[in-house]
C-alpha cells in the first residue's frame, strides 16, 4: 500500500460528531477546514513501513494541518513527566492565525462496531475485539488526556513555548469508522455522524459460499486499514480466505476483510470471533 493511498483514506475519513459539542467534548472538524483549503495531490509523508495505524493518522494529520496557512504546528507529541515517569502526551498544540487563538488538539482514528445487544448507543459502539468502547475512549479523553493540559507538570513545558494556559482552546479531532450487523445497514443511528459508516459485520457461521464464494478478498494488516479496498491488488478466493479468517478467529481476533465483486465493487467488513 502507498502512503499516498493511506492519505487519501485519511481525507475521506469522516468526524464521529462535526458540528456539536458532545458530553462537554468540542470537536476539531478537519472536514470543514478541508473544504476551504488546497490539500495537494502529491504527498510527502515519512512514514516508517513498521508505525502503528494511530501513529501514521498523526503524521497524516500533522501533514495536513502544515499545508493550510491558517494553522501553524506549535509543538506535537508532548510528553509530560512526573518524576522523570510519563504521565501523558499532548498531541498538538497549534496556532489559528485565521481566529489568533492556540489550540491543543487530541487526533482519535477509531474502528467500531455495533451491537445491538447491549444497552444504549454509546455502550454499542464497541472494538472488533471488543476490548475498547466509544464510551471508555470518551471518558478517557475527559478524565486523563485534556486535563493533562492543567496538571502543575505542563505548565513549565507552556512557558518554555511561551504559551498562556488560559489562552488555550481544547479540541478533539475524533475521526471513526463504524460498522453495523449486516441486517442494519439502512438504519440510521442517532447519537452518531452517520456518514461514518462505512462497513458491516458479520459472525463467522454467515460467512458462508452461497452468499461470497463468487467474490474475492484481502485481509489487510491493520496500518492499511484507512485506506479503500479498491487500491489494493492482491486478491484470494473465498475458500483461501476462510482459512485465514479461522486462523484470526481462533486467536480471538477479528478479522477486516475488503471484498471485490463484479469486477470494480469493493466492501469492507468483520467476521467477528464473539
Amino acid at each position: 500500500m502507498s502512503v499516498k493511498n493511506e492519505y487519501l483514506g485519511f481525507l475521506n475519513s469522516k468526524s464521529i460528531w462535526p458540528d456539536k459539542v458532545f458530553l462537554g467534548l468540542s470537536p476539531f472538524d478537519i472536514e470543514k477546514v478541508l473544504k476551504d483549503d488546497t490539500i495537494p495531490d502529491e504527498t510527502e509523508i515519512n512514514i516508517r513501513d513498521n508505525e502503528v495505524l494511530g501513529k501514521r493518522i498523526e503524521f497524516f494529520f500533522e501533514y495536513c494541518i502544515t499545508n493550510i496557512d491558517r494553522y501553524e504546528i506549535i509543538a506535537k507529541n508532548i510528553q509530560v513527566y512526573q518524576d522523570k515517569i510519563t504521565i501523558g502526551e499532548l498531541d498538538f498544540l497549534i496556532k489559528d492565525h485565521k481566529d489568533n487563538k492556540t489550540l491543543h488538539i487530541e487526533v482519535v482514528y477509531k474502528f467500531y462496531l455495533y451491537d445491538p445487544l447491549i444497552e444504549g448507543e454509546l455502550q454499542q459502539w464497541i472494538g472488533p475485539n471488543r476490548k475498547d468502547t466509544l464510551l471508555q475512549k470518551i471518558e478517557k479523553l475527559k478524565t486523563k488526556q485534556l486535563p493533562l493540559l492543567y496538571r502543575e507538570e505542563t505548565l513549565s513545558i507552556l512557558e518554555g513555548l511561551h504559551i498562556d494556559l488560559k489562552s488555550i482552546y481544547q479540541y478533539v479531532c475524533y475521526m471513526a469508522n463504524l460498522f453495523v450487523p449486516l441486517s442494519m445497514k439502512k438504519e440510521l443511528f442517532p447519537i452518531v455522524n452517520n456518514q461514518c459508516i462505512i462497513g458491516f459485520w458479520i459472525p463467522l457461521k454467515d460467512f458462508t459460499s452461497e452468499q461470497y464464494g463468487s467474490s474475492l478478498f484481502n485481509i489487510p494488516k491493520k496500518k492499511d486499514w484507512v485506506t479503500h479496498p479498491k487500491y489494493n491488488d492482491t486478491w484470494f478466493s473465498f475458500i483461501a480466505i476462510k482459512e485465514q479468517v479461522q486462523v484470526a478467529l481462533s486467536q480471538k481476533k477479528s478479522p477486516l476483510l475488503w471484498m471485490k465483486s463484479n469486477g470494480d465493487s469493493y466492501e469492507r467488513f468483520f467476521v467477528v470471533w464473539w
